[in-house]
């Protein structure tokens, strides 16, 4: 990564108080980017404080913490004041909370983008990643429409930006290992009551680490042009292996597969595959004007090309998952 690209930079994570942007802090601080200031943009104060608790005091002058929503366009205005750089992970994510309450999602995950889009081309941002979801393709659920809207919205803003020096682009990925809410907790939870409840034993999901979906987002911010949907060369996993892989022998109970819920996940669709390009480390999605200038470093890929959770060419075995969860510190 070249830090001489974010010396004296202001960069903004909306969602910063999730795993994602806890993550990506910690990471900008550890390594010592030449940041002027990142401002962690969230609507949780409880969250806020525990985070800022849980940093090292001689960080104060570098970060800061603005208490706000993406639904609310003011607040966003004077948070993106002398921003150079954008990372927008807020979002509403949890796929029955959805079904049940589809208009909330909508105002955050497509008006909410929305705002963002509004205020960086107001504010004159310098570059705008968006974190998207592998139920954004071909969703089926109210939750992965409202993410292929901001996705459409966010790449489309390409267009409208006039003589704003700015590039929107979007990064997609599947599940995060261990992240606030995952599978895992779920399982670790259920285990202690003698019982792990599966919906269903052929279900398959991405899988990738924060530190990579940390990497890949900021590789994405500074060197995409705009207008490009990156996605990551991730390995998969059953569900069921990897309720092995926690439960050990613990009883499995079938549950069935929830309103809105994919037996197997899906990155890139039969659709999007005449204008995705593959890579070493990942695919990139392009518009039509992109293709050109993008085709002599990549490669095409097959005709009616699909990359979903069950035909990825690598699969975590439940040794592997094994090994994997216990690095990060959980006990099983």
């Amino acid at each position: 990564m070249n830090k001489k690209f974010f010396k004296n930079k202001v960069i903004l994570i909306t969602g910063g108080t999730g795993s994602f942007g806890k993550a990506l802090v910690q990471h900008l601080l550890d390594k010592k980017y030449p940041l002027r200031k990142i401002i962690i943009f969230s609507r949780d104060e409880l969250k806020q404080s525990n985070f800022q608790n849980s940093l090292h005091q001689k960080h104060t002058k570098l970060l800061r913490f603005f208490i706000g929503d993406v639904r609310d366009y003011e607040r966003l205005r004077t948070a993106f004041e002398d921003v150079d750089y954008v990372i927008h992970a807020a979002a509403l994510k949890q796929v029955p909370a959805a079904e049940y309450n589809p208009i909330e999602f909508i105002k955050t995950n497509v008006l909410g983008t929305q705002n963002i889009i509004s205020s960086c081309l107001e504010k004159k941002v310098k570059a705008a990643i968006l974190l998207s979801t592998d139920k954004a393709s071909s969703p089926i659920n109210l939750y992965g429409a409202t993410k292929l809207c901001a996705d459409k919205l966010f790449l489309s803003a390409n267009n409208i930006k006039g003589k704003n020096n700015i590039k929107f682009s979007v990064v997609r990925y599947g599940n995060v290992m261990g992240s606030r809410g995952s599978v895992i907790e779920n399982f670790i939870r259920q285990k202690k009551n003698g019982k792990l409840y599966l919906t269903d034993p052929e279900m398959t999901r991405f899988n990738m680490l924060i530190q990579e979906a940390v990497d890949l987002v900021l590789w994405t911010l500074e060197k995409s042009v705009g207008g490009e949907l990156i996605i990551p060369k991730i390995p998969s996993f059953n569900v069921k292996d990897l309720a092995k892989a926690i439960g050990g022998n613990t009883k499995l109970e079938i549950s069935g597969i929830r309103p809105g819920e994919k037996l197997h996940e899906e990155m890139i669709s039969i659709y999007d595959s005449p204008n995705t390009l593959e890579f070493k480390n990942f695919y990139m999605i392009l518009p039509n004007y992109l293709l050109k200038s993008y085709k002599n470093k990549g490669k095409a890929v097959k005709k009616n090309f699909v990359y979903n959770s069950l035909n990825n060419k690598k699969f975590l075995t439940i040794s592997q998952l094994k090994k994997e969860i216990k690095k990060m510190g959980f006990n099983i």
